[in-house]
C-alpha cells in the first residue's frame, strides 16, 4: 500500500484548504484510512479516521465541525476539507491506513501504512 499526500500550503486564519491522499493499489474496501497531524515540538495527533467502505467518520475533538473527510472512489483518493482554519492547525499532516476497523482508531500505533507529510501553515 502506498499513500501519496498533497495539498498543504500557507493560508490565513479563517481560510479553507483541502488535502488529498491518493492510495494504491485500489483494493481498499476493508481498509480504514485517516489523517494525523504533528505540530513542531508536539506529538502526533489524531485528526480523523474513516472506513473506506462507508459509515460515519470519527473526528478528533480539535477539528470537529470544521474538518470533513470524503472519498473519491474513482481515483482512490481520500480528501480532507479543512474550513475555518486556526493558527493551532499548523502542522505536518499525514495520511494513514490500516486493514480493518479498530476501536483504538485514534492511536497512531494502530496504523500500518503512512504517507509522507504535507505541511499546512496557518498565519494570523
Amino acid at each position: 500500500v502506498q499513500l501519496q499526500a498533497s495539498g498543504g500550503g500557507l493560508v490565513q486564519a479563517g481560510d479553507s484548504l483541502t488535502l488529498s491522499c491518493k492510495a494504491s493499489p485500489p483494493t481498499f474496501n476493508n481498509y480504514v484510512m485517516g489523517w494525523f497531524r504533528q505540530a513542531p515540538g508536539k506529538e502526533r495527533e489524531f485528526v480523523v479516521a474513516t472506513r473506506w467502505s462507508g459509515g460515519y467518520p470519527k473526528y478528533g475533538d480539535p477539528v470537529k465541525g470544521r474538518f470533513t473527510v470524503s472519498k473519491d472512489r474513482t481515483t482512490n483518493t481520500l480528501l480532507l476539507q479543512m474550513n475555518n482554519l486556526k493558527v493551532e492547525d499548523t502542522a505536518d499532516y499525514y495520511c494513514t491506513a490500516r486493514y480493518g476497523w479498530t476501536t483504538a482508531y485514534y492511536s497512531e500505533d494502530q496504523y500500518h501504512y503512512w504517507g509522507q507529510g504535507t505541511l499546512v501553515t496557518v498565519s494570523s
